[in-house]
């Protein structure tokens, strides 16, 4: 049975998208069954052109990723979320919406590379670097026995990979 990630920023134009397309990538890869998706609670309309950048330049297709609500996932007939990960600060301490499937959630914050100072050379580098972390924190996630653990195994073992 797929596991369905749900991967939330407040605009859904950076870090969640980055997160969104480096664990649907690693799990293809890895032969693992896991879908991520991203939301946002107030989505920006477009996704962010410098995330953009450091997906394609990281080999990762970007057609198709687009910056959606999270009302989406809360609907009837959305996909059943097993995990839920906040990527902001602001996201994370938002009310959110009832999930379907009582999934388990995790807070993975990671500074906004779009405030990086050092103008658009400063925002690429800080954009590759929040890339390079979510994408090992994504990997962490794949290599867990996801079909086999119970939510509060589950909960414990993505606590255990923000401390790592």
């Amino acid at each position: 049975m797929t596991t369905n990630v749900l991967i939330l920023c407040t605009h859904n134009s950076a870090r969640s998208v980055l997160a969104e397309a480096m664990l649907n990538r690693r799990a293809r890869k890895l032969g693992k069954d896991v879908r991520a998706f991203s939301a946002g609670s107030a989505p920006g309309g477009r996704i962010n052109p410098f995330a953009l950048e450091a997906l394609t330049n990281a080999g990762i297709d970007t057609e198709g990723y687009r910056s959606k609500s999270w009302d989406e996932f809360a609907q009837n007939g959305a996909p059943p979320m097993r995990i839920v990960i906040t990527v902001c600060d602001s996201a994370a301490a938002e009310p959110c919406p009832f999930w379907p499937g009582s999934p388990v959630k995790v807070h993975w914050g990671y500074a906004d590379p779009s405030n990086a100072p050092g103008g658009d050379e400063g925002k690429r580098q800080a954009f590759e670097l929040t890339r390079q972390a979510i994408g090992y924190r994504m990997l962490q996630l794949l290599e867990l026995p996801l079909d086999r653990l119970e939510n509060a195994e589950l909960q414990q073992a993505l606590d255990a990979i923000l401390q790592s």
